[in-house]
């Protein structure tokens, strides 16, 4: 079955829901983990993406997602601090660079940005192209198009806002919005010029057929960068006492994901430095073939000279040169 399904998808056919929950069940979990690993290089070669983020507004959220030590819902210990000035974003700009990194993004805790806010952000998008040539991207929330369009025009070409679950299992974590209303920012997004990266987290009380379903929700809108997050439970949070992934779960998770999106880049992003460096190996083969590299939000991520270092080790090439082109229907 599962060679039957490689040759299928490299011949442009798509995987069903059906032989996709087959597949989540097999014993033969090496030959599914060696079959993603060939659809990864056929299709994406041996580039891998990075990227890298700073939390330019921290805390005080009005939103209740369950997972986020941001919301103000939930008595956590983040920082809590209002924009960063354009010198400073400027500045992390250029040190991200220098370490060789293609990407930058701003990412701010909020529902949305205000009018000033976003132009405050614009002269801090301005700064940063002034003084490196790093591409630049922006997590704010959910934008009108007349916002999205000020950020682009200042240099912003990719717009990240994660769908965070399946569709079946996302109220049950959050209640203050909805993901149809990231899909309008999503597609507001896409009308002004920019690429979109949206992926979620793994972990947090969702099934495999969930995990599933997510996977086949992100084809559906035709998402090419998909960060793959895995909850780290924060204390205060809803979530805090969730129990972990079997590093099988996270790795067919891994798999799955790459037979579903074969021409997606696949994001190693936050909480993965609870995965040992052999599953982290293991994922790379498989399918990961991108990361958000440096200090991640609220959580620690990973120095980028040793995931560059990773990567190689690999056998994938680091590269800037990654940008995903897609013809979408407006």
């Amino acid at each position: 079955m599962i060679q039957t399904i490689e040759k299928r998808l490299i011949d442009g056919g798509a995987l069903t829901l059906e032989e996709t929950l087959l597949l989540a069940a097999t014993p033969h979990k090496e030959e599914l983990y060696e079959a993603a690993h060939r659809i990864t290089r056929h299709f994406m070669g041996d580039a891998f993406d990075t990227c890298s983020i700073i939390n330019a507004k921290s805390g005080n959220c009005p939103e209740d997602c369950k997972w986020c030590a941001q919301s103000r819902h939930y008595a956590t210990t983040i920082e809590k601090y209002g924009l960063l000035s354009p010198e400073v974003c400027a500045e992390q700009a250029q040190y991200n660079r220098r370490q060789g990194i293609g990407r930058f993004s701003l990412v701010a805790s909020g529902r949305t940005a205000s009018m000033a806010e976003i132009h405050r952000m614009a002269a801090s998008y301005r700064a940063i192209k002034e003084k490196t040539d790093i591409k630049c991207c922006a997590s704010l929330g959910l934008l009108s198009e007349e916002k999205l369009q000020i950020l682009f025009d200042h240099g912003v070409t990719t717009y990240h806002c994660n769908m965070e679950t399946a569709p079946s299992f996302f109220p049950t974590l959050c209640s203050t919005h909805t993901q149809d209303e990231k899909l309008d920012t999503i597609r507001a997004a896409r009308r002004v010029g920019m690429r979109v990266c949206s992926g979620g987290i793994i972990g947090m009380g969702e099934s495999m057929e969930q995990r599933i379903e997510f996977a086949f929700f992100l084809r559906s809108i035709d998402v090419y960068s998909i960060p793959i997050n895995i909850l780290q439970p924060i204390a205060g949070t809803p979530l805090e006492h969730t129990p972990p992934l079997t590093e099988e779960e996270y790795l067919t998770t891994v798999a799955l994901f790459r037979l579903i999106n074969p021409r997606a880049f696949l994001r190693f992003s936050g909480g993965r430095a609870q995965l040992s460096p052999e599953v982290q190996r293991k994922a790379i083969h498989i399918g990961i073939n991108a990361a958000i590299t440096g200090d991640l939000l609220t959580t620690t991520g990973s120095k980028a000279a040793e995931d560059m270092e990773l990567a190689r080790t690999c056998g994938m090439r680091v590269t800037n040169q990654t940008d995903w082109e897609v013809s979408y229907d407006h």
